[in-house]
């Protein structure tokens, strides 16, 4: 059995859904040594979080965005945690309603994603910053 885990920091990205299956990619060389496994990706925060979907056609992130914006408008006056603006408590909804990992089979050294998918960086913060995420690997 293999196990491995790692702490990435991704760049930071402005408010958005972003691929990350590269970065993520980039920075474990180790999938290779795994034949059949699965990888676990978990971020570290709650004003983000993560999805796989549709990795061809970017009209598919400006209509996730679009969409978020409308089921959870940035209306101070429908929260009280709104310490950090009008993006804190709506960022949070986001990132519950997305969730905050994904797991991705692994066949022969490589994410067993289907054709058109990729693992996204659901960003709901203006300013989110820099965020982490930890991928885990287990396998064979």
């Amino acid at each position: 059995m293999i196990t491995h885990q790692k702490t990435i920091r991704l760049s930071q990205r402005s408010r958005g859904f972003h691929i990350i299956t590269d970065e993520i990619l980039d920075a474990i060389p180790e999938i290779k040594e795994i034949t059949t496994g699965i990888a676990h990706v978990f971020i570290q925060h709650t004003s983000a979080s993560l999805t796989i979907n549709e990795n061809a056609d970017p009209t598919v992130r400006q209509d996730f965005e679009t969409h978020f914006r409308r089921a959870v408008p940035e209306d101070m006056s429908l929260y009280r945690h709104t310490f950090e603006g009008p993006d804190d408590m709506t960022s949070h909804i986001k990132s519950s309603i997305m969730g905050s990992s994904v797991s991705v089979p692994i066949t022969n050294g490589r994410f067993n994603l289907g054709t058109w998918q990729g693992i996204y960086l659901c960003e709901h913060r203006e300013y989110g910053g820099s965020r982490k995420v930890v991928v885990t690997l287990l396998g064979s």
